[in-house]
């Protein structure tokens, strides 16, 4: 019998250190909903501030530790910049060195999480980049317009990431 017990008590404190719901950050706690209004866009990418906003609703909706709410509910308002877009050669042709053949799209987003009682407290901030690889085929600016997601996507993951994880 004594030794059923000291099994089961040995099952029960392995899972001691574990926590049922979310590995928030301790100063984000009180944190349950955000607003995100539409990023500011700094770049000459048409359309790059929607895209940017609606990849940072689907990845707090996939992350799952905070909700989406409208400014008069939310807990916290997700404000963010696209500050940067760059782009660098990954292949060039084996013919012609400067005709290049898959590029590189690397953005960057600045983004501050306030608390929507108080605007002035800063509860996180900081700067994501998103990257991404395309082929530069027949028409280079329409590559360039169908990567723009995928690399919003990575750099809102990043975010998210950041104020839901702690890292």
């Amino acid at each position: 019998m004594l030794k059923y017990l000291f099994a089961f008590a040995l099952l029960l404190s392995s899972c001691s250190g574990y926590r049922l719901g979310g590995a928030k950050p301790i100063h984000l706690s009180h944190v349950k909903s955000i607003h995100v209004p539409l990023f500011e866009n700094d770049t000459l990418m048409v359309r790059a501030e929607s895209h940017a906003t609606n990849s940072a609703v689907s990845a707090i909706t996939r992350d799952g530790t905070y909700r989406i709410a409208t400014s008069a509910r939310a807990d916290a308002i997700l404000e963010g910049r696209i500050t940067q877009v760059d782009y660098d050669q990954v292949r060039s042709s084996r013919l012609d060195s400067l005709r290049s053949e898959e590029l590189s799209m690397d953005i960057s987003i600045e983004w501050v999480l306030r608390d929507a009682r108080n605007p002035a407290l800063i509860l996180e901030e900081g700067e994501s980049r998103g990257t991404t690889r395309f082929f530069a085929g027949g028409n280079l600016h329409v590559a360039r317009t169908n990567a723009l997601p995928d690399a919003l996507r990575r750099a809102s993951e990043s975010m998210v990431m950041r104020f839901s994880e702690g890292f």
